[in-house]
């Protein structure tokens, strides 16, 4: 049964979603820790959170707010965006991530990475990769790379990467449907990788899709502040 992990995007202290990762199509939906709470009453143990102001200012920005959730909350939480130093991803862990996701230090310092990976182990790191046209993005989706998605993860599957977040950046933020084939493709080629979609989930059924899909595991943000997901209805749904 697929991983359900539910979505916080911080801005300024404020849980919001962008479009297309567009900073200039901002939609905001209020409190991260009121909304984490909400997760956690509804049974969920897990929780993508992405530091959007970090990922455009190269650094963390919103510690604070990891913080708050990880200390009010005992949701198991994974953290991304502006993770560049070592001093980063300490923050991250010591405000309570579980895990970090890591995207672009992969593509532009990949001895960092991996010595971050030989540090702390497969398990604490997530693979972020975020694809436009075929190419890993970075920094915040505001640079495309010359790195192709298959050779980019061969790359690191081969280092001991084990899990990946893939986010179709075309689909993310418009509830458009996930991009079920470029995961299957991954899928097919990494078959005992934790891959996690992202970007386009728009309704319990595309979930369901992804499941039957095989993909192990899908974050979703949007859909659930539009209200096209009931998470009551999708909690029964993975539990029944």
């Amino acid at each position: 049964m697929i991983e359900l992990i539910p979505a916080i995007d911080i801005i300024n202290g404020q849980c919001v979603r962008l479009t297309k990762g567009d900073y200039d199509q901002k939609s905001v939906y209020g409190e991260p820790l009121e909304m984490a709470r909400q997760f956690e009453s509804l049974g969920y143990k897990r929780l993508h959170v992405v530091d959007l102001d970090g990922a455009k200012s190269k650094h963390i920005v919103n510690s604070q707010v990891l913080s708050s959730i990880t200390t009010e909350t005992n949701l198991v939480v994974d953290f991304g965006g502006g993770i560049k130093t070592d001093e980063d991803i300490e923050k991250a862990f010591a405000a309570g991530a579980s895990m970090v996701t890591v995207g672009s230090i992969a593509v532009t310092q990949p001895e960092l990475f991996i010595a971050w990976l030989a540090k702390y182990g497969p398990e604490r790191l997530i693979l972020g990769a975020d694809v436009r046209n075929g190419k890993i993005s970075i920094n915040g989706w505001k640079e495309d790379s010359e790195e192709d998605l298959l050779p980019f993860l061969s790359k690191y599957v081969d280092a001991g990467v084990k899990n990946v977040l893939c986010t179709e950046i075309s689909k993310d933020g418009t509830l458009a449907g996930p991009a079920i084939e470029l995961y299957k493709q991954v899928m097919t080629e990494y078959p005992k990788l934790h891959l996690i979609a992202s970007g386009g989930v728009s309704s319990i059924d595309d979930i369901k899709a992804l499941d039957a899909a095989g993909i192990p595991a899908v974050v979703f943000g949007k859909a659930i502040y539009e209200g096209k997901i009931n998470l009551k209805e999708l909690w029964d749904w993975q539990n029944a």
